[in-house]
């Protein structure tokens, strides 16, 4: 089972046992709704999702069996989880935490491998960690295709971000 991190919970909301996450993760239309599980802390804990909404820069969830905060407190600081296989994808769609690890080739030379994620304001950048560490953005200018069995992301144009 692969689990991708999604975010973290930041604080509680109220006495109801509404929790504060901290995501980034760019399909939430596909993972924060009523039914769906999410995975919580290092032992991946499965959660069922009552109520979703959207609060400033926060994702506000409820969990069912849970209705008060000093049930939901335990959870604080913990990072939130989902598995790949519950989340359902169409054809030529990714998620980007999924492509950690992955190798970036160009021109079947391997130029290193994905290390991170960053979310810098409107862009989003995959950090590459290689004999010297750069960044690829997160666009089909550079990103040609994607390679879930090997492991690999094909890309143009990129030897030009080594610096």
């Amino acid at each position: 089972m692969e689990y991708i991190k999604i975010g973290k919970i930041i604080n509680t909301h109220g006495i109801k046992g509404e929790l504060r996450i901290k995501s980034n993760f760019l399909q939430k239309d596909k993972v924060f709704k009523q039914g769906f599980t999410l995975y919580i802390g290092e032992t991946h804990e499965p959660l069922e999702i009552v109520t979703y909404r959207k609060h400033k820069d926060f994702d506000m969830v409820t969990f069912k069996g849970y209705d008060n905060i000093n049930q939901v407190l335990k959870y604080l600081k913990l990072n939130v989880y989902v598995r790949l296989e519950d989340i359902k994808l169409g054809n030529n769609e990714y998620i980007l935490e999924e492509l950690l690890g992955f190798n970036v080739v160009e021109n079947g030379e391997i130029l290193g491998k994905i290390a991170d994620i960053v979310y810098n304001g409107s862009n989003i950048l995959l950090y590459i960690n290689a004999a010297k560490n750069f960044y690829i953005p997160n666009s089909s200018n550079f990103i040609k295709k994607i390679n879930r069995e090997k492991k690999e992301v094909e890309v143009l144009n990129a030897k030009g971000l080594i610096l």
